[in-house]
């Protein structure tokens, strides 16, 4: 079985430009906890997930070690919210993510997800994005297809 068989074709995705309010949006409406990022002809650049649009909320180690009191007031996080959500997705998107081919071998792509302890993976062939294959993807594929 290979990654075509049982990936998501067709990913909906965001622009490096686009703000988190815009991707945050595109994953709830989708309910997926990540878009892969392109560029305006489509080449992928990056991957945002919902775990990044909120990082920049928290205080950093370095800010938490020197004052742990203020670091962690929560209302004054929850007001710069609005502040995060006008950011750029290319501010906090992970660059160069890992990918996988259509054809790769669907074990293959899982070892790589549970050595990197990823979720998702963005699925491109010559160098164009064509779709995202998950853990749900993958068992669905090799317990309930294959069942």
């Amino acid at each position: 079985m290979i990654v075509s068989d049982v990936m998501t074709h067709g990913s909906i995705s965001c622009l490096a430009g686009d703000t988190l309010h815009d991707a945050v949006q595109k994953m709830v409406m989708r309910r997926c906890g990540s878009l892969p990022v392109v560029d305006e002809q489509g080449t992928l650049i990056g991957i945002i997930t919902i775990r990044d649009t909120m990082m920049p909320l928290f205080p950093n180690f370095g800010e938490y070690i020197h004052d742990a009191k203020s670091a962690r007031d929560f209302e004054e996080m929850e007001d710069n919210y609005k502040r995060v959500m006008c950011m750029k997705v290319k501010e906090v998107m992970t660059a160069n993510p890992m990918t996988v081919k259509s054809a790769t071998p669907v074990l293959k792509a899982a070892s790589f997800m549970g050595l990197k302890n990823l979720r998702r993976i963005p699925v491109v062939d010559n160098d164009n994005l064509v779709g995202m294959v998950s853990i749900g993807d993958i068992n669905r594929g090799m317990f309930i297809k294959l069942g």
